[in-house]
This record gives structure tokens, sequence and C-alpha cells, in this order.
């Protein structure tokens, strides 16, 4: 079992609010986590068939009947069950904490937005972060670090990443896409999502994607929406600041999950990963993902972007922190060349800052002009 670095937030939390909801990918630790924390609690899973039924008959029995602090898995799935919380929650002289759990984004936190609003506090874990794994199960590679990924089973297990993960493909497939949007040809949303992990780091342009999967736009923006909601993968925007500059308007393309990618890439070993044409928008999409788990594992959104204008010069990502960028390149290549940081000289100057970062997938720490250049298994998330 792994310590998690939300674990900290979790328990600041719970301090102050009765209600806690804990939303990310299925697999990714939530009922781990939560029944780690909160062992004295009692556990009901709305993914068992009783019940759900019992629920469903009768809601307001079900609720009486726990006369302790609970746990609510997949409540995605018992919408309704929310309204209820709602007068427990408000009922002053009941003191009963919940610690509610989802794996669909889009539904369950609309949901709880509408129905729980101020009454409890929105969490997102998603899988490990490279620093949540103990340093004797770490791959030791980059290639085996992307390749791997973050989901705790095939560390727990020692399990065949290409194996458990196409497993998890079809099943989240048959479980959570069918439940967010009407999917009737299955084999050509499997080429969709598998022309989506084609174009990680790339512009995102719906029609084009559309027309290769031989779906309508409507339809392929109805299904990344689906595809987003269920935590599989995320759009990065450009960031609006244009410092007089026309800068690109469209969003780019990553996965939660760097292990996920490559099985969608048919990528069979981390060896391959060494001269794959795509290794380095997926080194990208590794890092993008490393900073999105540590801002999530703090209780945060995310505050990254990436800036591109139309003349083609592009910084990977950006950090907005209010009152200037941070800025970061990404570079896969093990040994570091000076233009590495040319984009980020460029963009400082327009904002009248010094500074940044390059994370490369070297080995060697030092700074050149004030600028850090960092390797990928140090990473410092400091700004």
């Amino acid at each position: 079992m792994y310590k998690r670095h939300l674990e900290e937030k979790i328990n600041t939390l719970n301090k102050r609010y009765r209600c806690i909801t804990l939303v990310g990918p299925r697999q990714s630790g939530k009922t781990t986590l939560c029944r780690k924390l909160f062992p004295n609690y009692q556990y009901f899973s709305f993914e068992s068939p009783d019940i759900l039924d019992i629920f469903d008959s009768d809601p307001r029995g079900f609720l009486n009947g726990i006369t302790q602090n609970a746990i609510f898995d997949e409540v995605q799935k018992v919408p309704k069950l929310l309204s209820y919380l709602q007068e427990i929650l408000d009922d002053k002289k009941d003191k009963r904490k919940f610690i509610l759990t989802g794996s669909n984004n889009l539904k369950l936190s609309y949901n709880v937005s509408q129905t729980l609003a101020g009454r409890t506090s929105i969490l997102q874990l998603l899988p490990l972060q490279r620093g949540e794994i103990p340093s004797r199960h770490q791959q030791k590679t980059l290639e085996d670090s992307i390749f791997f990924g973050g989901y705790p089973r095939i560390y727990d297990e020692k399990l065949d990443p290409t194996d458990w993960l196409g497993d998890y493909f079809q099943t989240y497939i048959e479980r959570d896409i069918r439940d967010s949007v009407n999917i009737i040809d299955l084999k050509r949303f499997n080429q969709f999502i598998r022309l989506l992990g084609g174009r990680v780091g790339q512009l995102m342009s719906f029609s084009s994607l559309g027309s290769d999967a031989g779906v309508t736009q409507p339809t392929a923006k109805s299904w990344f929406s689906a595809l987003e909601s269920t935590y599989i993968c995320f759009s990065l925007e450009p960031h609006f600041r244009n410092f007089n500059k026309r800068i690109t308007k469209a969003p780019k393309i990553y996965f939660y999950d760097t292990g996920l990618l490559c099985y969608l890439l048919r990528i069979k070993n981390s060896e391959q990963l060494n001269v794959h044409p795509l290794k380095g928008s997926i080194f990208e999409n590794w890092v993008i993902a490393e900073y999105m788990k540590f801002f999530f594992n703090k209780g945060k959104e995310a505050p990254l972007y990436f800036w591109r204008d139309q003349h083609g010069h592009e910084v990977d990502m950006v950090i907005d922190q209010g009152t200037h960028l941070d800025l970061i390149e990404i570079k896969s290549g093990q040994t570091f060349q000076k233009d590495f940081v040319k984009n980020i000289e460029w963009l400082n100057k327009l904002q009248n800052r010094r500074g940044g970062k390059c994370i490369y997938g070297g080995s060697k720490k030092y700074a050149v002009q004030d600028i850090n250049i960092e390797p990928w298994d140090r990473l410092s998330f400091e700004t």
C-alpha cells in the first residue's frame, strides 16, 4: 500500500468538512486510499448490484440504517443519493461524516456542484506520481517509467503493463464510456482513441480527427468529452497572455497515464520508445502529467498551459503565477543543447523576467544563465 501525497490534504479537510468527494480514473487507488485513511467507516460500493438494489428500493431507509461514518464508492451511479445527503449534511444534529468516490468527473462534478455546493470538498486522485512509488519499486530508466505508467496495480502485483492495460482499456470502454455517450460502433471508437494517441502533444483539430476516424466533428467532440470525463485524457489550453502577439487558440491533447498511451500506440516494450517517432511528445506528456498530479495532490487546480504564437515561438508548459508565467521546456534528449532554452529566453524578454526550467532526458542538474536544467528523475516542482 502506497503513501499518497493527497493524504495530507484529505486529513486536513476532514477536520473542516463532514463530506469529502474524491474523483479520478478507475484503478487510480481511490478506494484503497479511503479505506486506509478511514478504516472505521462503513463501506458501501454502488458497483455492487445488491447495494444498488437496496438503495433504489428505499433510499431514506438505507441511509437511516447507517449509524456511523461511511464511504460511498462510485456514487455517479446513484445521482439521487446526493439530494438525500444534502438533507443529512444540513442537519446540525446529525454528526455523521461521508466520503464519496467516483470515476466519472463530468457527471459527478455537475451533480455535486448542483446539490452539495458548500457542503463537500472535491479532490482528484490520479495514478501514482513517480515520487509516490517507493524507490525500490521505481523504474530506473526514463523509458521504463513512461512505459509502465502509474496505475498502482501494475506495481503491486508486478504485472505486465501491456496485458493489464489492455484489459483495463476494454473494461473501461464497456463500463464508463457507454455510461457517458451512446457508442454503437466500438471498433470505430477504438480507432478514434488510437488516432488520438497518435496526436499527443499536437494542436487539436476535431474536424481532422473526426475525418480520419470516419465520424463527424460533433461526434469527435462528444467522444473526446467522454474521455476527459473518465480521466483518460485532457486538453492543455494555450495561455491567453499575448504580449501583443497573435497566439494560437487550439488546445493540445495529452493522456493522464503514459502507460495507457503506450498501449494505445501499440508500443510493446520500453526499448521501442528509444526509436519511436513520438518519443519526444510522449516524454512531454509524462512531465506534464507529473505536474498535473503535483497540483491535484495539493488539492489545487493545475494552472498549466502552453504558449505559442503564430510565428512558431513556443514554450511547452507555462505555470500561471498570477503576476507572471513560469516557463518550462521539455526535451527527451539526454544531452543538453543550448537551443533547448531559446524560447524560454525569447518569452522571458517579452515578460521582462529571468529564470525558467528545462526538463530533459539526461542525468546532470545545473543552470544556464538563470535557467535550471533538470533531469527527468529529479523533478522539483518548485516555482
